[in-house]
């Protein structure tokens, strides 16, 4: 088991920027991937980042050059730098591990249900 929790979400002004974290816990000692998503009310959950075992990344085109996916292995903690942000950024933002031990496709990586855990979300908010 994994345990994930997000934090750094909050209210931001347009063109201004927001921290996520992602911290983990329990069998973090094999490695994982971690991906991003979001989901603003009434509609689906969406892709946002990804980030390998290695630091290989992934960004949806929306977000890419504005958001920028890290991790820190000794901390066992991803982050989601986001700047210039949007009033469509709005949504609730989770983390997700995948402890698989194979990569996954492109294709793969963007869908949720490739992902092993779920942390609880963190709204942004983004005004214009």
């Amino acid at each position: 088991q994994v345990q994930l929790v997000e934090s750094g979400g909050g209210l931001a002004q347009a063109g201004g920027s927001l921290r996520l974290s992602c911290a983990a816990s329990g069998r973090t000692g094999s490695g994982y991937a971690v991906g991003w998503f979001r989901q603003a009310p009434g509609k689906e959950r969406e892709f946002v980042a990804r980030i390998s075992r290695i630091g290989g990344t992934l960004y949806a085109d929306p977000v890419k050059g504005r958001f920028t996916i890290s991790r820190d292995n000794a901390k066992n903690t991803v982050f989601l730098q986001m700047n210039s942000l949007r009033s469509e950024d709005t949504a609730v933002y989770y983390c997700a591990a995948d402890v698989k031990i194979y990569p996954l496709t492109i294709t793969q990586a963007a869908q949720p249900i490739w992902y092993d855990y779920w942390g609880q979300g963190t709204q942004v908010t983004v005004s214009s």
